[in-house]
């Protein structure tokens, strides 16, 4: 006989959840809240904090400067996509903080280097084998390290010696409706495990490519983490895959449209999260940028240095924080990449210490024991 619990073991949660962008989140004492958005695909971060300032933007790429269209301005320098409205917003309002020219340890263009890269935090690929955010884990209070993944796999980043449950630890694609109902059923006499199925329930529809719906996707993911992470007893430490960020061909509309669906995301997660908002930070960041120029098919191809993006009530926002390198060709990185200038490691140690206030120096071994020189950036938050 099977019951309940026994399915969650199996994984039986996956059934609601096999097309939904794919989320992780763990528990942390305290009110502070962290969610890392990783965008996987490697977005192009010239086109989503543009540097319309730099004389030599046109020429580098100048079909990709006139998809921008009207862009946000932000300050002499950078303006914001179009699409990045809602982010504009908080821009605005000093709860938005944008980094560029950033790039991990890794210098290798392969998608699945990279990614192993950032999540765990290593020099090299497939060197450590944890997660940053599982090791993170370790700074914050005891009853703070119960984790919990609502994912197809718990992604790397979370993984580690702190213990990551997974509601959905395997894909079961194709459940039928009465297979879904009896499943269903299963929970109704369990207030929390019922809840929780219902919302995955909910999201059912959803696609790794948040853009789906014209944004609605992304907003409705949004949504769901918010419910999440909102009660005093629920999730404080979150991960949120996002995919579809390798724009190698037609990237003006991909582009808009992955970057409308993150936008929706961001604003139903304020939206939904009210006063805790104040105490909440969401990291986005990729594994590696795109070229500067153009490929012959109206995309980019794999680069290095990218932006990254901090939204939150305790960000010192409305800057862009960069050392600009400029994009005249004897700049760039092998003659074809935005060249990093500041290690995406300290922009991310920085900010975690700041926000859980955590010693710095600490938050840097832990977080990347196997890389050099990381010295977290200060000025990040709010005092």
């Amino acid at each position: 006989m099977i019951d309940r619990r026994s399915l969650i073991r199996n994984g039986a949660l996956a059934l609601s959840l096999v097309t939904m962008p794919r989320m992780a989140f763990a528990r942390a004492a305290g009110d502070k809240r962290f969610v890392f958005i990783i965008q996987r695909g490697a977005a192009d971060g010239l086109n989503i904090v543009a540097p319309v300032g730099d004389p030599d933007l046109r020429a580098a790429r100048a079909a990709l400067v006139d998809d921008l269209g009207t862009p946000l301005k932000l300050d002499a320098m950078f303006a914001l996509h179009p699409a990045l409205a809602q982010a504009g917003a908080l821009y605005a309002s000093g709860e938005a903080l944008f980094g560029h020219a950033l790039a991990t340890a890794n210098r290798d263009r392969s998608h699945f280097d990279a990614q192993n890269i950032l999540e765990t935090g290593g020099a090299q690929a497939y060197a450590e084998h944890s997660g940053w955010m599982n090791r993170m884990l370790g700074l914050l209070p005891a009853d703070g390290a119960k984790a919990l993944a609502v994912a197809q796999a718990v992604p790397m980043a979370l993984r580690g010696e702190r213990p990551v449950t997974s509601y959905a630890p395997t894909a079961l694609p194709g459940a039928s409706t009465d297979l879904l109902t009896r499943v269903s059923g299963l929970y109704e006499g369990d207030a929390q495990l019922h809840a929780l199925w219902e919302q995955a329930m909910q999201t059912r529809a959803l696609t790794d490519d948040i853009s789906g719906g014209n944004g609605r996707n992304g907003k409705a993911t949004g949504d769901l983490a918010a419910r999440l992470l909102a009660p005093a007893d629920g999730a404080r430490v979150m991960m949120i895959e996002t995919g579809g960020w390798d724009t190698h061909s037609g990237q003006k509309a991909r582009l808009g449209q992955q970057l409308g669906g993150l936008d929706a995301m961001i604003g139903a997660i304020k939206a939904g999260l009210g006063p805790a908002w104040a105490d909440t930070l969401i990291l986005v960041a990729t594994e590696f940028g795109r070229t500067v120029a153009a490929n012959g098919t109206g995309g980019t191809d794999h680069g290095t240095a990218s932006a990254a993006m901090l939204f939150g009530g305790g960000v010192k926002g409305g800057r862009v924080v960069a050392d600009w390198p400029g994009l005249r060709r004897a700049d760039l990185l092998d003659g074809r990449d935005l060249k990093p200038t500041m290690a995406l490691e300290s922009f991310v140690a920085g900010a975690i210490s700041a926000h859980f206030g955590l010693d710095p120096a600490l938050v840097a071994r832990t977080l990347y024991p196997a890389v050099a020189g990381v010295k977290p950036l200060g000025n990040l938050l709010r005092a």
